[in-house]
């Protein structure tokens, strides 16, 4: 394979990488460092994260889930991922190597298993993706009101990116993806009682600008400390109407 098609098809591999906590690509928050790519099918991956003490549970798991994402590629023989820059780059660049997994990388300090992490993260990040499509559905028929929700199925939702988002957080967490299959839902697929669903609301939209925010910070951090980061950032998605983002930032500072 050439070097050139296989370093396409690498960087699509890492596109599917996600920040557990911000619920972004690390290719689009420019946390790839390098990526060289051999034409006998080796393949080398440098990340770099905003601070060098980032939780290292999250180093682990993005650095682990993007050299999984890269063997799982039919053609690559060897694959090398490396953390650059972080209090425990050592021990994690050790355990990636010998592909001993969380607990066997940090032994006794391993006190959760990442499953246990990644659900939580997939829980929040199914919220924030609801309450995007919802609110972007309930600025778009100014006739719907909020109690209106209960009885909105996906079916209901229009073919946009916060749609089909939303559609991905609920297939990862195992929840219904049919037309029928109502959208306000908590993350066990139970759905909120009528007079429930402002509250409810109100705290989907707390997650979601929590994960915007820090999603916002980070990006700031990693072009303070590598400033040759911005040309690797991708515009992060504007999924709300501009309108909605000027309304919640007056009902933030009220």
């Amino acid at each position: 394979m050439a070097a050139a098609t296989g370093e396409r098809s690498a960087r699509a591999a890492l596109d599917t990488v996600l920040d557990p906590e911000l619920d972004e690509p690390i290719t689009d928050l420019g946390f790839v460092r390098s990526l060289t790519v051999t034409p006998d099918g080796a393949v080398t991956v440098h990340l770099r994260l905003p601070t060098s003490f980032c939780s290292p549970n999250f180093a682990y798991l993005m650095a682990s889930d993007a050299k999984d994402a890269l063997t799982a590629l039919p053609w690559t023989r060897r694959v090398v991922v490396r953390l650059d820059d972080h209090h425990d780059s050592d021990p994690i660049n050790r355990g990636l190597a010998a592909d001993a997994g969380y607990r066997g990388t940090f032994g006794a300090e391993a006190e959760k298993d990442l499953e246990a992490l990644r659900l939580t993260f997939r829980r929040k990040a199914h919220t924030a993706a609801m309450e995007r499509a919802l609110t972007l559905l309930l600025r778009a028929d100014p006739h719907l009101a909020e109690e209106d929700l209960y009885g909105v199925v996906l079916g209901d939702l229009p073919d946009t990116a916060a749609t089909r988002a939303l559609l991905r957080r609920r297939a990862a967490l195992g929840l219904g993806v049919a037309p029928s299959d109502p959208v306000l839902v908590d993350e066990e697929g139970r759905r909120h009682p009528p007079g429930e669903i402002p509250l409810r609301l109100r705290f989907a939209r707390a997650v979601r600008v929590s994960i915007d925010g820090n999603a916002h910070f980070c990006r700031g951090l990693l072009r303070t400390r590598y400033p040759e980061s911005a040309a690797d950032q991708s515009p992060r998605a504007a999924e709300l109407p501009q309108e909605a983002m000027t309304v919640e930032a007056e009902e933030n500072v009220s």
